[in-house]
């Protein structure tokens, strides 16, 4: 499956914590504290607040920018247009009421309160609810799924009965392949209109802002905003590999201070020029509106939507930080000052229609003009901030789901397993961008395009919701219906009037969403097809049998890994290393590294263990599992973890008796969860010790090769890099006569190829459609996932394979 690389960086919250954790000591050591009293306060005081209310902070910088700036152009989109004709005090005061309402009904009813109550273990977005959906029912695709996997203690969720309702819809999804690859298609659609969403995000808060300078200069050049807004954009994108934490501590006064100062325009707007749009608060002005616009009404809702665009960056972003911070910092301060600030623009625009197209800007007295501009410029920065987080946490759930190619996952953050950084998508996002904002500088136009991409994904996302409400939340059929039938209404109006712009500029977001959605499923439909051919091309064990324990060639000392996709069984690729490779090694372990769909799996439950062949084969199988969330690093320490393991296993099998059975078929397949976590000494079935030896883990596995050419390629690496000390473990069987001598011949050999080194072998597989495939099909692997897998990163790179232990042997796979 699609791997991940990861890199995990230090981070400021962890020294909070850990300062947190050693508080209770330095409150005993009342002298030391006074002494460092200046060096250490600032830690203590951090360590003080609760956790809810430090992430609340950091949310303002990351979560909150794109959803607060929407005052900026949220007034002029709705006027432009067919309302022209329509601009009076009644229509500014309903088109307030619309964005109020809406703002109560999406962001405040459907998110906070409902929404973040269906993370899957900290982990928002269009994903998340899929992969709840997915481990409730066997509604993916793709069959690598184990009885296994469902034991795992982060695996249930929710209710463990099933209700009736529940029950027959699970079995209706199950049962027809077509809605489980729609189901599949949705999500890929929300998740293609997130990340286009994450193109034109930037480039509408940026370009918003800084046309503060046409209200100001009214002379300014040509082309001068445009110019202002890319070298803006380039430095967003360029501080994004300083990670969530840092970007939200650096970018949270900057959107505290804008929401404050953007509350108190609005109260003295409405102190000023209007009080009475107070009143505006009563959905009969909703009425009234619809009553004088008509039709022209309905289609300025395109704008209205713009008002809650950020909103599902809550959902989306929640990895990042918690349920509880974000509903804390929306509930408190974002929406009372959004509120305020629409009431403010209403209040001004009432006595002052021809401001429209300025709204914002000219509703600011002259005497804070500029420090309102500059604080708007960099709200407007940290706007994008928002939805270039969750497009990071969907593209990692995409790769770890198998619905992307593989890239580099960097985690900025040790506490927050959801803070990522992708690079090769950051700077993608930042081509894009740029490019939207040169081939569009008109606002509206790029509005457009904003507002369907973001109500297209809230859409999905209610439909969504109403399956986990069924199936994960075991709730009543009607209550699910009413939900879906109540946020549908809603957003069906605006989505309609979103898809009435598309010749407008709506396109824009059609397109990225098709093409990164394209990406998706050819990424996933070329996955798919490859692991059912290595199902259904298995090696049959009776050959193996047949070949006997030598398998017919030469077995020499050594452990060889072999890598494969596939979770059961001796994939086809092995018949070609046998008939390739003039020798085999002693013992020889199956590798299989896979993702399940939970947000993380512990470490006492990561390695399932099992044998393939009769004892005298030293044929055995591991399959790895990790999370969505997991970090997948490289400790260094896989090898060491693996022989344990299988030690443990061995150990387990000669005194379990559901391991004993004799018939050599049914090996395959019994498979036992072995502990990696444990520590070393721990250990019963093997001696562990440590030495200190000079040299690089990569080439443990050549260490005592007869090779020529591997002692030369060791020497010259010698020469190349300097020798670091480190340690070294070895194992050795304990003289204990209780051991069965069976078992302890069969330990001894696994630490004799241990010492004798590691090779990692894997397949360099071609994926071709036959010749009797359609057009389409050829089209789809022959170029697309053939382009797909020669420019993502290689899976020995995302495996974290030693290049000088690896061996590859080709094979091409006609799908």
């Amino acid at each position: 499956m699609n791997q991940i690389d990861i890199e995990p960086e230090e981070d400021y919250n962890d020294l909070a914590k850990r300062e947190g954790q050693e508080s209770t000591h330095a409150q005993d050591e009342h002298p030391r504290v006074t002494t460092n009293k200046r060096k250490l306060t600032p830690k203590f005081l951090l360590a003080s607040f609760p956790p809810s209310l430090i992430l609340a902070y950091q949310s303002f910088g990351v979560v909150y920018g794109d959803l607060s700036t929407s005052p900026l152009y949220v007034y002029r989109s709705i006027f432009i247009g067919k309302l022209q004709d329509h601009q009076n005090s009644e229509t500014i005061f309903g088109a307030f009421s619309l964005i109020f309402w809406t703002l109560t009904f999406i962001p405040l009813l459907k998110y906070v309160i409902i929404m973040l109550s269906a993370d899957d273990s900290g982990e928002g977005g269009t994903f998340a609810l899929y992969s709840l959906l997915c481990r409730h029912g066997k509604f993916s695709l793709l069959p690598n799924q184990q009885a296994a996997d469902e034991e795992l203690s982060s695996y249930k969720y929710g209710l463990s009965g099933q209700s009736s309702s529940s029950a027959a819809m699970k079995r209706f999804i199950e049962k027809h392949k077509k809605f489980r690859t729609g189901l599949l298609l949705v999500v890929l659609m929300g998740a293609g209109m997130v990340i286009g969403d994450g193109v034109i995000t930037p480039a509408m808060s940026v370009l918003s802002s800084v046309s503060g300078l046409d209200a100001a200069q009214k002379r300014i050049p040509n082309g001068a905003v445009q110019f202002i807004s890319c070298v803006i954009l380039v430095g967003l994108f360029a501080l994004q590999h300083c990670g969530t934490h840092k970007v939200g501590f650096l970018f949270a006064p900057v959107v505290l201070i804008w929401l404050v100062s953007i509350f108190a325009v609005g109260l003295y707007n409405i102190i000023k020029w209007n009080p009475k749009v107070v009143f505006a608060l009563s959905p009969h002005y909703i009425i009234k509106f619809f009553k004088q616009t008509g039709k022209d009404g309905w289609i300025s809702l395109g704008g209205v939507l713009l008002s809650i665009t950020g909103t599902e960056a809550m959902f989306a972003d929640l990895g990042h930080f918690s349920a509880s911070s974000i509903r804390i910092a929306f509930v408190f301060l974002v929406y009372p000052c959004l509120v305020m600030q629409y009431m403010g623009q209403a209040a001004y625009l009432s006595k002052n229609i021809s401001s429209i197209p300025n709204s914002f800007y000219d509703s600011i007295p002259g005497s804070v003009f500029w420090p309102m501009f500059v604080i708007a410029t960099l709200a407007a920065i940290v706007a994008s901030q928002a939805i270039i987080s969750a497009t990071f946490s969907i593209i990692k759930q995409c790769c770890a789901l198998g619905c992307f190619p593989r890239v580099k996952v960097v985690h900025t953050s040790k506490q927050i397993y959801g803070q990522i950084y992708i690079p090769e998508i950051n700077w993608i996002l930042m081509i894009l961008t740029l490019a939207v904002a040169v081939g569009f500088p008109d606002i509206t136009t790029i509005g457009n395009a904003y507002g369907l991409a973001v109500m297209s994904v809230m859409f999905i996302t209610t439909f969504l919701m109403a399956l986990v409400m069924v199936i994960v939340w075991q709730r009543s059929s009607i209550l699910a219906i009413t939900f879906l039938l109540f946020f549908w209404f809603i957003e069906a109006a605006y989505l309609s009037a979103a898809y009435m712009k598309i010749t407008q500029g709506g396109w824009v977001s059609l397109v990225l969403s098709l093409f990164f959605m394209s990406i998706m499923f050819v990424w996933h439909y070329g996955t798919r097809r490859k692991y059912n051919f290595d199902l259904h091309n298995k090696v049959p064990l009776k050959w193996i049998l047949g070949l006997g324990p030598s398998l017919g060639i030469v077995r020499v000392p050594g452990i060889g890994l072999i890598y494969s996709e596939l979770a059961t069984g001796v994939p086809p690729i092995f018949s070609h290393f046998v008939t390739n490779l003039p020798a085999f090694h002693n013992v020889l372990v199956f590798v299989c590294v896979k993702s399940v769909p939970v947000p993380y799996v512990s470490p006492e439950e990561r390695f399932l263990i099992g044998r393939i062949c009769p004892r005298p084969y030293r044929m055995y199988r591991c399959i790895v599992r990790y999370g969505y969330k997991d970090m997948q690093g490289d400790d260094g320490n896989f090898e060491n973890q693996l022989i344990q393991s299988i030690a443990e296993f061995i150990q387990m099998e000669s005194v379990e008796p559901q391991f004993s059975s004799p018939d050599a078929l049914s090996y395959d397949g019994r498979m036992a969860v072995v502990s990696a976590s444990r520590t070393f000494e721990s250990v019963s079935s093997l001696i562990v010790s440590e030495v200190e030896e000079c040299g690089d883990s990569n080439f443990d596995s050549i260490r005592s090769s007869k090779s020529s050419s591997l002692r030369s390629l060791r020497l010259g690496y010698d020469e190349e890099n300097p020798r670091v000390r480190r340690r070294q473990v070895r194992f050795s069987v304990p003289e204990n006569v209780g051991i069965d001598p069976c078992v302890k011949e069969e330990l001894l050999d696994l630490i004799e190829a241990k010492e004798s080194g590691v090779a990692y072998i894997m397949g360099h597989s071609y994926v071709k459609a036959r010749r009797s495939s359609s057009f389409l099909k050829k089209l789809v692997i022959d170029f697309g996932y053939s382009f797909l897998r020669k420019n993502c990163r290689g899976p020995s790179v995302a495996l974290h394979i030693p290049h000088i232990s690896l061996i590859e042997v080709g094979m091409i796979y006609h799908v």
